[in-house]
């Protein structure tokens, strides 16, 4: 497994520790995470959306995203960049969130 596999796989670690505080699923499993980018730096670039525009938290977790990520050893800074496209829906979650949730 390459070095920059590894350390995403780190990451998606450490975001599966982060949870919208309106549903006890991870942001990761809920699928509120559409891309984890990270340069030759180890700078890391994390695409994510919100369960609605209006969502509680929009302030909160997106920078709890950022700081937990950026708390991984090898991780030089992290960033989110916030996007509603595509708009998020529970078809995005994973079985295991659908399933903690009731859906399946």
């Amino acid at each position: 497994m390459s070095e920059k596999l590894k350390l995403e796989e780190k990451i998606i670690n450490m975001l599966k520790t982060v949870y919208d505080p309106e549903i006890p699923v991870d942001v990761y499993e809920l699928g509120l995470i559409y891309a984890v980018d990270i340069d030759d730096e180890k700078n890391v670039t994390i695409s994510m959306t919100l369960t609605s525009p209006s969502c509680p938290v929009a302030e909160s977790l997106p920078v709890e995203v950022e700081e937990k990520v950026a708390t991984v050893t090898e991780v030089k800074s992290a960033k989110v960049n916030i996007t509603f496209e595509p708009a998020w829906d529970k078809s995005m979650m994973s079985e295991e969130a659908q399933f903690e949730l009731g859906f399946l």
